[in-house]
């Protein structure tokens, strides 16, 4: 695949013992959710750790995937409602500047648009609310057969802002996203694969993180420019119309490094030799 792997040349930000954060296979970082007791409910602490390391995970060119899961039997319950009820009832609740100046969204995951690197969701368990927006903006969503999903903001008067309500509604369609957020029940992984059309694929609680390392291995056989710009044109799609998404994809840094680097030319060769290709990092931006 590439001949540049060194996980022990790696050295990620400090963190706090609410992340783990491990290199578990060539150019796959890891990041496992840490508070199983509170069902990996999200804190501040918790927020700044992923942004921390994701912010350096982007800037790190022998990292190409990040894969996403939690300890133990939750991926995560979304936010911390009793912390929630203590800034509303004193008065420090500012949801609505909060929401529209948060660049990366809920768990510094929700709303995150900068990086062409894939995400993958590995979820072991329930995601509820906040759980759900990290979801559906992951590339690829691995469950677990006895996972649940739920959006049961409405149940509790407050709102599910962060990045979820278009991105359901684009992935299941206005009924069916009327569905989950306007009820806000329980569905199965097994729904939310056949009806709801957010996860990829359903497997046996034990083979939800090697699934995503399987997925992860198969990902970056490809070369990981191509990749990385195929992504940025599936961002662009959501955010311009059909012909300016192309225009705009074909003129960006990502696709000029695809063009002017070195796997482009590896691919080619590799094909015209008849043998497999061995890809390079990606130049940094």
């Amino acid at each position: 695949m590439s001949s540049n792997w060194d996980p022990l040349a790696l050295h990620s930000p400090s963190h706090s013992e609410e992340l783990k954060v491990s290199f578990p296979q060539e150019h796959v970082m890891l990041m496992t959710l840490n508070r199983p007791r509170h069902l990996n409910a999200m804190t501040p602490q918790l927020t700044n750790d992923i942004a921390a390391i994701l912010n350096w995970f982007d800037d790190e060119p022998s990292l190409w995937i990040v894969i996403v899961t939690g300890e133990g039997r939750a991926f995560c319950a979304g936010a911390d409602l009793k912390a929630w009820l203590h800034n509303q009832s004193s008065g420090t609740a500012n949801e609505q500047e909060n929401v529209a100046s948060s660049v990366h969204g809920f768990a510094s995951i929700s709303r995150r648009h900068t990086s062409c690197k894939p995400m993958i969701a590995a979820v072991n368990g329930s995601a509820y609310g906040g759980g759900v927006e990290m979801i559906l903006n992951c590339d690829m969503v691995i469950a677990s057969e006895d996972a649940v999903f739920a959006l049961p903001e409405v149940k509790r008067g407050v709102l599910a802002a962060q990045g979820v309500i278009p991105r359901l509604g684009r992935v299941a369609g206005h009924q069916l996203a009327s569905e989950m957020l306007l009820l806000g029940n329980t569905i199965t992984a097994i729904q939310a694969r056949d009806r709801f059309r957010f996860v990829n694929l359903v497997v046996e609680k034990s083979a939800v993180v090697p699934t995503a390392l399987d997925i992860a291995r198969q990902m970056n056989m490809n070369s990981p420019d191509s990749v990385q710009s195929s992504k940025e044109g599936l961002i662009l799609s959501q955010k311009h119309h059909f012909e300016e998404a192309v225009q705009t994809h074909s003129m960006s840094l990502v696709s000029k490094r695809l063009y002017h680097g070195a796997n482009i030319k590896e691919g080619l060769a590799a094909f015209s030799e008849r043998r497999k290709p061995r890809w390079s990092n990606p130049a940094k931006l």
